[in-house]
């Protein structure tokens, strides 16, 4: 089989896979038209639209959350290579961690841990 016959099959394939996930997403489709049902949310209505802006007051903590996310992020693999990589890895982590509590102690004395 020549390159260009097996990239043609493999287009020939996803445009299959993706037209059969098509039919079967209109196989089992809600009707459209108006729902008489609210989602479910605690049992509690609604307080606000669904799309409706957040206070710039989350932007801080979304901000921290990132960063303690991609510091776990990191830290992961990290755990599995610190042995064979040795001390200089240890070094690196904690100028690392050190980079990130700088961050913290910015956003704390600016007052973003603040939940008032």
């Amino acid at each position: 089989m020549s390159g260009f016959s097996a990239a043609l099959s493999l287009l020939g394939l996803v445009v299959l896979a993706v037209g059969l996930g098509y039919g079967v997403s209109r196989l089992v489709r809600v009707p459209s038209g108006h729902v008489d049902v609210m989602p479910f949310t605690s049992g509690l209505e609604p307080a606000e639209h669904a799309v409706s802006r957040f206070h710039v007051r989350w932007y801080t903590p979304a901000m921290l959350f990132l960063a303690f996310d991609m510091e776990m992020v990191f830290m992961y693999p990290w755990t599995r290579v610190v042995r064979a990589m040795g001390p200089s890895a240890v070094i690196e982590m904690f100028a690392f961690l050190g980079i990130l509590l700088a961050g913290v102690a910015y956003a704390w004395r600016e007052g973003a841990l603040r939940w008032v």
